[in-house]
């Protein structure tokens, strides 16, 4: 029942957004994030700020179709693509560009076929498992 002093336990107008954790929320939270990997840089992401934006698209989540909608019939593209031309043209730019820089990097990245090399690459083993007979025929339950 919402009573004055319960009303208050559930106040938020003190938070940036209304979705935003609460100091005794993220006391809560907070050891249930996993810790930084061993190794490598310093993790800089504020682990608090990131869970409030997942708590914020979560609570806004049907203004976020638009995003996945535009993503996917390619308004974002379009979006991009004219700011981009506007921007060029302000700077008395062409439009599109005439030139572009090439390193040896994305020579040998061109000689092996392009970015779709550099994306197998990466995922070579998860596919070649996938398709091995002796990884299917060893697993089981599935």
């Amino acid at each position: 029942m919402w009573t004055n002093e319960n009303r208050a336990n559930y106040k938020r107008d003190h938070l940036r957004y209304p979705s935003d954790l609460t100091d005794e929320e993220w006391a809560h939270v907070e050891p249930l994030i996993p810790p930084a990997r061993r190794g490598g840089r310093r993790r800089e992401t504020d682990m608090r700020e990131a869970l409030n934006a997942i708590m914020y698209v979560l609570s806004t989540g049907c203004q976020w179709r638009y995003f996945r909608d535009w993503g996917i019939d390619g308004a974002l593209d379009h979006i991009h693509d004219a700011l981009y031309q506007k921007c060029r043209e302000q700077a008395e730019r062409e439009a599109s560009p005439t030139a572009a820089i090439i390193d040896s990097q994305s020579v040998k990245s061109a000689e092996k076929g392009g970015p779709r090399s550099i994306r197998t690459g990466s995922t070579r083993e998860r596919r070649s498992r996938a398709r091995s007979v002796i990884f299917s025929s060893t697993r089981k339950g599935c």
